[in-house]
């Protein structure tokens, strides 16, 4: 009986020591999120949210598999850890989909998808995607480059001016840009930049290129295909490290929401 006894104490305490080190690794990834730009962003909240999830289990596991051992609170139980693991599953396949580009060099136009500024300059996600694409259009330079994005309620300049600004600073010459300075979500982004394409005289069937954060390329595939592009190719630009499980969280919600609701 004390064997007994000894072994679940045993177990308990490894359970109450594995999820405060999650919590403590919870931690340290949220002590710069909170100094960030955007400390509110969804992704930030997300890894704030599971973070104190962590130390609650680990400090009340006891309480807590006591009530969900029974009644609603086995019912609960099973529909967290299915909704959990569906959430981390997705979040794996975003974290690998946008390991390597996919454009062949002979895209009619490439697309920079936006990413917020700062101030009235890129900030570091979008720098990133418009180095990608620039690199890119480097190998391709008869494409033109419809840099995308509208102006949110904290920015002084819409993000496609300052996207636009970034390229003739880089020597892309002015008529090889494109300005799309009216969308709001990835769907408008396609959407409005199709029109401009179209306007310039791109053929409806001709390939295009889409310059994203790694961990967004396979909604915004998909978008770009609903939207009307028949080949939209991927530019995959890396995320920056203290960012990366914030927007994987993020991404993983957008996708299901996609799933859902096709926006």
């Amino acid at each position: 009986m004390w064997k007994k006894r000894g072994g679940v104490k045993t177990r308990r305490s490894i359970k109450t020591g594995l999820f405060c080190l999650l919590g403590g690794l919870g931690i340290l990834q949220s002590l710069p999120l909170l100094f960030g730009i955007r400390p509110g962003n969804i992704g930030n909240i997300m890894v704030y949210g599971l973070t104190a999830s962590a130390w609650i289990y680990g400090l009340r596991h006891r309480a807590i598999d006591a009530f969900c051992s029974r009644g609603i609170g086995r019912w609960l139980r099973r529909i967290v850890v299915a909704g959990l693991a569906v959430w981390f599953s997705i979040t794996a396949f975003v974290a690998v989909y946008g390991g390597r580009s996919t454009a062949q060099g002979d895209e009619a136009a490439i697309v920079v998808l936006g990413a917020g500024l700062r101030g009235s300059r890129p900030g570091t996600m979008l720098t990133l995607r418009l180095q990608a694409a620039l690199d890119q259009w480097r190998q391709n330079p008869e494409a033109l480059l419809v840099v995308s994005g509208g102006q949110g309620p904290d920015e002084a300049v819409p993000e496609a001016w300052a996207m636009a600004q970034w390229l003739r600073e880089q020597g892309v010459p002015e008529d090889k840009i494109l300005q799309e300075d009216r969308s709001t979500s990835t769907w408008e982004n396609f959407v409005f930049s199709r029109q401009l394409l179209l306007e310039n005289g791109m053929d409806e069937n001709q390939p295009i290129a889409y310059a994203t954060s790694d961990f967004h390329c396979w909604r915004a595939g998909w978008t770009a295909r609903q939207a009307g592009f028949a080949q939209a190719r991927r530019i995959p630009a890396p995320t920056p490290i203290s960012q990366r499980l914030p927007s994987w969280l993020r991404e993983a919600a957008g996708v299901g929401y996609y799933l859902l609701f096709q926006r």
